[in-house]
């Protein structure tokens, strides 16, 4: 960055820095965001500033990408502790990157860390926060397992306290890999964790917004077994037992409250891989406080449709979609707002995800003997107003779930399809009476969930003809949108995307779609009927995201199909 080719980059004055610093201290923010908040200044215009200040050269967003970091310089903890990072440039020079020139104590860490030849150069906070965060996809809080582990050093149960503190105390290496792992997918929001094992070793990939990054690699056979073992302990599994899936769960502390960890374990053709579900009960809580149909993200002839659909006194309410397209968090913000304590409200679930007050929830136990099908038929015995069927995977359940909606109640349930139309020959696939289904059902949402641009650094780009193309759009079509991309930033963690909202299509069941289903019509002429009853389908809705700059063509080509 040339510093000279930044205009109105003005002088920082001293009273303007021991200003800022008291009201750094006092909100305990750091010191570079107060002073830049303070003095109005834009990124550049702020590393400009400090650059002319300190004589110290500049680096963009480009400059950092264009070096490599050195974590075996500054280790990547610190690195993120510090905001400074150390970096190999092209030329092999090694250069100190840091953020904050004023922290005194500053070089003398760095002389006790540093002992080879070094230059120290500016780059923005932001920046900084945005280059470690794309690296921290690929490691973890903690150096790669070292050493191999013995048996004994696995035994203890339970993942404990997931402190940085309490890891770095651990003296098995397994250990301090599993629970460092763990506290990395809280900090990051992972929903989940998966250990998959390949021919050399293990990989290690969280689950960010729907979607998979790989964020630590282990190049050894024995550690990726031991690793594995290690997860089947805490979940209290049979570490002997390697050709048969096995499930279990485990708790542990993180900052004072209590995370539940579902664990599948599943064989491969290299040994064995697991997953971990990340259940964070608290903030299951706090969303459920705040949970409602105006939060997911639907458009207004969505919500609309939905509270109709929810409030009408019998029949059946579908919502389908794939795994981790938020079903039943849409059915639990339909139920939350209905639920004014008058009408008898039960659900049946496998998990039970959300605790719901005033509503009585039932958790599957198949090895029980509680099914689906034979939870439902207890509930009728037990006067529901409306009842929520979890997930229908079988022939007994639909068919108990549809006569349930036949008989006076009304019935919230999902089921796994791709659209709307897919819906209806799931049922009959499962020897459900078509015309008893029809009769039943009130209307289908299909859902999605969509990656939001990042708000913090979101801006306006032009795609090219290729990706117009691919994305069944032609310039013309799109002449009106505003589009936008995240450039990556360190609210995002550099992936340009935060944050989800939920789109849909909606088919509202009327007499001529009742018809035209039942004589078995082309599926054609079903769709253009839906479409006059004001059905909007799913890649038209993720198109209108995109029109609106919420969203990009990449990311609804990831999660709709292109027509």
């Amino acid at each position: 960055m040339n510093i000279h080719d930044i205009p109105d980059a003005p002088h920082i004055a001293s009273s303007d820095l021991q200003q800022a610093r008291k009201e750094a201290n006092a909100l305990r923010r750091p010191l570079m965001q107060v002073l830049e908040e303070k003095l109005g200044l834009q990124p550049q215009q702020a590393v400009a500033c400090l650059a002319r200040m300190f004589h110290y050269p500049a680096l963009s967003m480009e400059d950092l990408d264009s070096c490599m970091p050195v974590f075996a310089v500054i280790p990547y903890t610190e690195a993120v502790d510090r905001n400074a990072v150390a970096l190999r440039t092209g030329n092999d020079e090694l250069i100190i990157a840091l953020a904050d020139p004023f922290d005194g104590t500053f070089e003398s860490w760095l002389s006790e860390r540093v002992t080879q030849q070094y230059h120290i150069a500016l780059a923005h906070w932001a920046d900084l926060a945005a280059y470690l965060a794309r690296y921290e996809q690929t490691l973890a809080a903690l150096d790669t397992v070292k050493t191999v582990e013995t048996r004994e050093d696995m035994l203890p149960v339970g993942a404990g306290d997931l402190s940085l503190r309490s890891i770095s105390e651990d003296t098995s290496e397994i250990v301090r890999l599993i629970r460092s792992t763990l506290h990395d997918a809280l900090q990051v929001g992972a929903s989940d964790i998966h250990f998959e094992t390949l021919a050399a070793g293990l990989i290690i990939k969280f689950r960010i917004d729907g979607t998979l990054g790989v964020v630590k690699s282990i190049s050894d056979v024995d550690q990726a077994q031991q690793a594995i073992s290690r997860v089947k302990v805490l979940a209290e599994l049979d570490i002997a037992e390697r050709r048969v899936p096995q499930d279990g769960r485990f708790k542990a502390i993180d900052r004072g409250r209590e995370i539940d960890f579902r664990v599948s374990i599943m064989p491969s053709i290299f040994g064995e891989d697991a997953v971990i579900r990340v259940l964070d009960k608290q903030a299951l809580i706090d969303h459920v406080r705040k949970l409602s149909l105006d939060n997911l993200g639907f458009d207004d002839h969505t919500r609309k449709l939905v509270r109709k659909l929810a409030a009408e006194p019998y029949g059946m309410l579908l919502v389908t979609g794939p795994t981790g397209s938020g079903k039943t968090t849409t059915l639990y913000a339909a139920i939350s707002e209905i639920n004014n304590g008058q009408d008898k409200i039960i659900t049946i679930e496998d998990p039970v995800e959300y605790q719901l007050p005033g509503v009585l929830q039932i958790p599957v136990n198949e090895k029980k003997g509680l099914t689906f099908a034979v939870g439902l038929r207890s509930i009728l015995r037990h006067d529901p107003d409306k009842i929520m069927v979890g997930e229908i995977r079988d022939s007994d359940t639909a068919n108990i779930a549809v006569q349930s909606a036949l008989t006076g109640h009304q019935v919230f349930t999902t089921v796994h399809a791709n659209n709307v139309f897919d819906v209806i020959g799931r049922f009959m696939h499962m020897q459900v009476d078509l015309y008893s289904f029809i009769s039943a059902l009130n209307g289908i949402l299909a859902q999605r969930l969509l990656r939001l641009n990042c708000p913090h650094c979101a801006e306006p780009y032009i795609p090219d003809d290729v990706l117009l193309s691919e994305s069944g759009l032609t310039r013309e079509a799109v002449s009106g949108f505003k589009f936008r991309m995240g450039r990556g930033c360190g609210q995002c963690r550099g992936t340009g995307y935060r944050g989800r909202k939920a789109i849909a299509e909606t088919l509202t069941l009327t007499d001529e779609l009742r018809e035209l289903i039942t004589a078995r019509e082309p599926i054609r002429r079903i769709k253009d009927a839906a479409r006059r009853n004001g059905t909007r389908f799913l890649r038209e809705t993720a198109v209108d995201a995109v029109r609106l700059g919420e969203t990009t063509l990449q990311e609804i080509n990831r999660v709709t199909f292109v027509a």
